[in-house]
């Protein structure tokens, strides 16, 4: 079989290196649908694949053998109302909230001891989907709606969302291990960094072209590493996360996809969990507080 990149039979815009394993006919991942061995084409599929499952079992799933939906970006239009409506709660209520949510290890605030390592495990999560600058939630949310729909659609939207969730823990937990516990740290970055290294996996994968998606990559750490006020650790910890969860949710055999894809995030969970709980265990006490 001839794995060389050719448009789709379907979509022929979309270049694809995956046939159907019936008739051959190139098909991109909207097309794929999930068979005992590779995938077929839906004329493949629509005109009876003798396979003997279930009609349900020949279901159109996608590369990571989730269902596919009517509308491929719920999810990624789900994430941008939860951020735009905390960021205009913040706009309405001031610094108050930002203070509540947004991430740091352990800090003084209204003379009391606070953050992740004094028990306030959920800024963790909060800090996520928290923004303050207006350019800021603008390219978060830019980038969220520009690389987010052809994820959903590629993974469906439990591991679509399960991969945003894991990479902006992750972004969180690195900020934590890693910063200075005074440091402040908010927004939905160390999640866009985890979907766009999720993209590269998904695009290596499919034989998809790399240099798009390595170019972007590449121009956004440079970003990180050069731009002032940037939390690196977040956008390593995303990226790196990101990538190894959309790794193990692709590359899992079909026999055993829902385990191994189960395990994928289970592990990665645990593995943050214990390098937060160690990091709250060893992070020294306010010098010098007296309550």
């Amino acid at each position: 079989m001839n794995d060389q990149a050719v448009g789709c039979y379907r979509h022929p815009d979309r270049e694809t290196g995956i046939r159907c394993t019936r008739c051959e006919r190139p098909i991109c991942p909207e097309c794929m649908v999930s068979a005992s061995v590779g995938f077929q084409c839906p004329a493949c599929v629509a005109g009876d694949s003798g396979t003997g499952h279930r009609p349900q079992a020949a279901a159109p799933r996608t590369i990571a053998g989730g269902v596919r939906a009517a509308d491929p970006r719920l999810v990624t239009k789900v994430l941008l109302a939860v951020n735009v409506a905390l960021w205009i709660a913040v706009m309405a209520t001031g610094d108050g909230l930002i203070d509540e949510m947004e991430l740091f290890g352990r800090a003084v605030l209204a003379g009391e001891p606070q953050g992740v390592a004094e028990g306030q495990w959920y800024r963790l999560v909060t800090a996520v989907f928290l923004h303050q600058a207006p350019m800021h939630i603008a390219f978060n949310m830019l980038s969220l709606w520009w690389i987010g729909p052809p994820l959903e659609a590629a993974l469906g939207r439990a591991r679509y969302l399960a991969l945003y969730l894991l990479s902006g823990l992750g972004g969180s937990a690195l900020t934590f291990v890693v910063a200075d516990p005074r440091q402040p740290s908010l927004g939905a970055s160390g999640a866009i960094f985890g979907l766009l290294g999720a993209t590269a996996v998904i695009m290596r994968r499919l034989n998809y072209d790399m240099r798009p998606v390595a170019a972007l990559l590449v121009l956004n750490l440079i970003f990180t590493f050069t731009w002032h006020n940037i939390a690196w650790e977040a956008h390593i910890g995303g990226l790196v996360v990101g990538a190894a969860v959309a790794y193990g949710m692709v590359h899992a055999p079909r026999e055993k996809r829902a385990l191994v894809q189960g395990l994928t995030c289970g592990v990665t969970l645990a593995v943050i969990v214990a390098a937060v709980v160690v990091r709250a265990a060893t992070l020294p006490e306010l010098v010098g507080f007296s309550g």
